[in-house]
């Protein structure tokens, strides 16, 4: 399943073209035309099916595709060079950023950027930012956002899932730093 996965997000997050697939504005695609992509990709997966899909993201400990109406799209984490577009939404008070410790005096600056990808992510759990820091570095830096204030100060919020949110940009005022390198994860401080 986690091959399965990789390649059906690198699919619909980053590379449709290498899968013939075209995606509508929004990042919708036919599941029967990922399907038959998919059978072309691996001989091992000609007997793939919608199930099969809905499987894998049952299976998966973040919900990174959404099926409807025949159709699957990834829910995050494009760096496509178009924007699926989402509704702003109300955000919980607080929202988590993993990031290296390097990186702590550009935010300072210029607040949360989406830097390759088309919005900043920010986790629900501060646990999962830790997760992320760490692909970063070793020793990662937790950002506390401020969200409920930002967006009462027209910071636009969109739901990812249940575990990830997103913004266009996060000024500085609204990002709180731990004192250091994560050690003992907790609630926000």
């Amino acid at each position: 399943m986690t091959s399965l996965s990789r390649v059906v997000s690198r699919a619909l997050r980053h590379e449709p073209w290498l899968y013939e697939l075209e995606l509508d504005q929004d990042g919708w695609i036919g599941v029967d035309a990922l399907l038959a992509a998919l059978r072309e990709e691996r001989p091992s997966w000609s007997s793939l099916n919608e199930r099969d899909l809905m499987e894998m993201m049952a299976a998966s400990s973040k919900q990174r595709h959404e099926i409807a109406n025949g159709r699957i799209r990834a829910l995050y984490g494009h760096s496509l060079p178009y924007r699926p577009r989402k509704e702003p939404a109300s955000p919980p008070a607080y929202l988590f950023h993993g990031t290296a410790p390097e990186a702590v005096g550009k935010i300072r600056e210029l607040g949360l950027l989406p830097m390759r990808r088309q919005y900043v992510h920010l986790s629900s759990l501060r646990d999962d930012s830790v997760a992320v820091g760490r692909r970063k570095s070793p020793t990662p830096i937790v950002a506390t956002v401020k969200a409920q204030a930002a967006w009462q100060g027209g910071v636009a919020f969109y739901a990812g899932n249940d575990k990830v949110w997103l913004a266009d940009h996060v000024p500085p005022a609204y990002v709180d730093f731990d004192d250091g390198a994560v050690r003992n994860v907790g609630q926000p401080r």
